[in-house]
């Protein structure tokens, strides 16, 4: 990425990881097979997207899995059942909050375009389609790379990620106003630069 680190949207706070008491299960928690099976349908459905956006953030393959990996360490902490029902912009939150705390300690790299998008989600496309897509998404990354950041950001979490603006706002901390304007900004930048094989 070419911008510097401080250009990044400010972090904030990862949702608390609630303390273990002793070792019975707190109230309300799901069984340890169910526990199992949810965390790892989360890993299946959430890894591959989690991992395309730490990338897009860091710049760095590394990194980016180590922050997932730290982002699926705490899942594993947490009370299931306060959770379930808002994962996916949990994961996001929690995801992009380590790669901000990353970003913070060390220089951005280079960008990495093949690689930022290696992994995307692709839930229910055929293999043909899932290459087509992640060629089309190569091509697109040069030129997300002269937006702002945040305009980055919220493009990539709406259109990459099929986030709503709700989940966008929770993840981001930024006004639904504000994601509108910059997805409106953004695109409109995006139609001048690119080809006109690629205008979206």
């Amino acid at each position: 990425m070419s911008s510097s680190a401080e250009n990044i949207p400010k972090t904030f706070p990862s949702p608390a990881v609630p303390k273990e008491e002793t070792g019975h299960p707190a109230a309300g928690a799901p069984p340890a097979c169910d526990r199992e099976d949810f965390i790892g349908r989360a890993l299946a459905d959430y890894e591959s997207p989690l991992l395309g956006y730490a990338t897009t953030l860091l710049n760095d393959l590394e990194q980016a899995r180590d922050v997932v990996q730290d982002t699926f360490v705490r899942l594993c902490e947490q009370d299931l059942s306060k959770i379930a029902g808002g994962l996916k912009p949990w994961l996001f939150t929690v995801c992009r909050n380590r790669a901000l705390d990353v970003l913070r300690k060390e220089k951005p790299k280079e960008p990495l375009e093949e690689i930022r998008w290696k992994k995307v989600a692709g839930s229910g496309l055929q293999p043909d389609e899932v290459a087509h897509r992640q060629e089309k998404l190569s091509r697109l990354a040069r030129y997300l790379d002269r937006l702002t950041p945040n305009q980055r950001e919220v493009i990539i979490l709406k259109f990459q990620q099929g986030l709503s603006y709700h989940d966008i706002e929770e993840i981001t901390r930024l006004s639904s106003s504000n994601i509108g304007f910059l997805i409106h900004t953004g695109l409109r930048r995006l139609r001048e630069i690119m080809p006109d094989d690629m205008r979206i």
